[in-house]
């Protein structure tokens, strides 16, 4: 099986809800740059809220429930970008090629 020349690539960003895709050969350009640009900064964000949310969990003063509110939503945000990115880095590996 081969590769299409084109494909779509999903992004790291959604404005209504709905995937945005890319129409892409695989080369740089400014779009798909700014799309690796935001997904590393969305990990980032991810690593952060975790240790944070680490932080709070593990304190000796017990959190109040706003506090657990407010870490739990930001917790769902950076699981789901960071879920998005996942499903498309996944669609981007090519398929293991048959020994036949």
């Amino acid at each position: 099986m081969t590769l299409s020349p084109t494909h779509l690539r999903l992004l790291p960003w959604s404005n209504d809800g709905k995937p945005a895709l890319l129409s892409t050969d695989g080369t740089a350009t400014p779009l798909s740059l700014l799309a690796d640009r935001i997904e590393e900064q969305q990990i980032e964000t991810a690593t952060v809220v975790l240790d944070l949310s680490r932080a709070l969990l593990g304190s000796e003063t017990p959190a109040t429930a706003d506090e657990y509110h407010f870490v739990t939503q930001r917790l769902a945000e950076c699981l789901t970008d960071v879920l998005t990115i996942c499903e498309s880095r996944g669609q981007r590996i090519p398929p293991y090629k048959d020994d036949e």
